[in-house]
């Protein structure tokens, strides 16, 4: 037997954080205004953590909220009061990766929980051990780990919390570390500013011949040499639920809604399914197809990663289906109230998820304009409310998007 882990989703946004905890998530991970390692993903403000703790400790989850940057001594202004109002809007946990903050930390916000992020590179037991002398309550592993790794690691250091990202976008610098977009674009990754110039395309240039370029590869598109698959290990839960971690992270903070919900969900559902002794279903791989990803890759979880683990044809990314739309009510008279949240028209073949139901096959017949109550061939403008007939209830946040 073994003990369920924590799914933990990422929350760019208060409406993500919703959608993650409706559809499963036990926890979440988010930012607030200052010190996230996502400068750009819309992060909290402090009445918006406010507001997402107190919803996640209604249902008895979690919030992490990250200070993972690697501060600058100018960085450092402000952190001990900032540090003191996540504490005292009752945060579940700190997640971090500097040692000077966590030095703060323990001096301003004595009542935080402390959580290492992979920024801090932990790949073995003896650095698992150190942290755990300095107060740090869970360990969130480097991805550049296999299975063997891990189970080392929770032999040796049975009583620590630990913590591993098992799906999304994986940087080409170790544990996220990373120099390239700082020297590139002045943009500092490690500050939460990161370029992601590991997705640019490149070319070999000779230092005595400037402008001819060769390409890395027999391609007119070039070469993207350090452009990563993304990770999944959703075929391998049944292997990482003897390792006896704490924790399964999904990666994603600036993705969008679908994709919080649909990973998030497919992740729930499988877990719960193992956890009673119940293969998962298959078309739960399915839907990871649905959002928008690269190919997937096991990482180093397995072996370490070869060439076929790597995308040298593309950084664009894809996926099988659009985003339409939210669901925001039912009205036994008009049918679904959706918030529209991607073009569709009259005629379009849609499909219905919710947190535990679906997919539902739905074609939209007719579109109505849940204002004027007038029919209309489209549903055109971000976030109209439209209604749209179908013969059941769906339950609200279900996500509606292209079959």
């Amino acid at each position: 037997m073994f003990t369920k882990p924590e799914l933990l989703a990422p929350a760019g946004t208060l409406e993500k954080l919703i959608f993650a905890l409706k559809y499963g998530a036990d926890a979440v991970y988010a930012a607030g205004p200052q010190f996230g390692l996502r400068a750009f993903a819309g992060n909290f403000t402090l009445a918006e953590m406010q507001t997402g703790i107190e919803f996640a400790h209604k249902l008895g989850r979690k919030v992490y909220v990250t200070i993972n940057i690697m501060p600058h001594n100018d960085d450092l202004e402000g952190l001990p009061e900032y540090l003191e109002a996540i504490q005292d809007l009752q945060a579940d946990a700190i997640i971090l990766s500097d040692p000077g903050v966590l030095l703060l930390a323990r001096q301003y916000a004595p009542r935080l929980n402390l959580h290492l992020s992979t920024q801090a590179n932990t790949v073995n037991y003896a650095a698992v051990q150190f942290w755990q002398a300095q107060g740090i309550k869970r360990v969130i592993l480097a991805r550049e780990l296999s299975a063997r790794e891990i189970s080392e690691i929770r032999r040796v250091v049975p009583e620590m919390e630990l913590e591993i990202f098992v799906h999304g976008a994986m940087c080409i610098s170790y544990s996220g570390r990373c120099l390239l977009s700082n020297y590139m674009t002045e943009r500092d990754a490690n500050k939460g500013e990161c370029a992601h110039p590991c997705r640019y395309q490149y070319v070999l240039v000779e230092q005595k011949r400037p402008g001819q370029y060769y390409e890395l590869e027999e391609d007119t598109r070039g070469s993207y040499i350090m452009n990563s698959k993304d990770l999944s290990l959703f075929t391998h839960l049944g292997e990482i639920l003897p390792l006896g971690l704490n924790g399964l992270k999904i990666e994603g903070r600036m993705k969008s809604v679908h994709y919080v919900a649909t990973v998030t969900r497919a992740y729930r559902l499988a877990l719960d399914a193992l956890a009673a002794g119940v293969a998962p279903s298959l078309d739960l791989q399915r839907e990871l197809l649905q959002v928008s990803h690269r190919d997937y890759t096991s990482g180093f979880f397995v072996d370490k990663p070869e060439a076929r683990d790597h995308n040298y044809e593309g950084a664009k990314e894809k996926g099988e289906a659009q985003f339409l739309g939210v669901v925001r009510g039912f009205s036994p008279e008009h049918g679904l109230l959706i918030e529209q949240r991607g073009h569709f028209k009259v005629g379009t073949k849609a499909e219905i998820i919710g947190p535990r139901s679906g997919p539902l096959s739905l074609t939209i017949e007719r579109i109505i304009d849940s204002e004027t109550l007038l029919p209309t061939d489209a549903a055109r403008h971000p976030q109209q409310l439209v209604y749209v007939p179908c013969r059941e209830a769906v339950e609200e946040y279900a996500i509606v998007r292209t079959a």
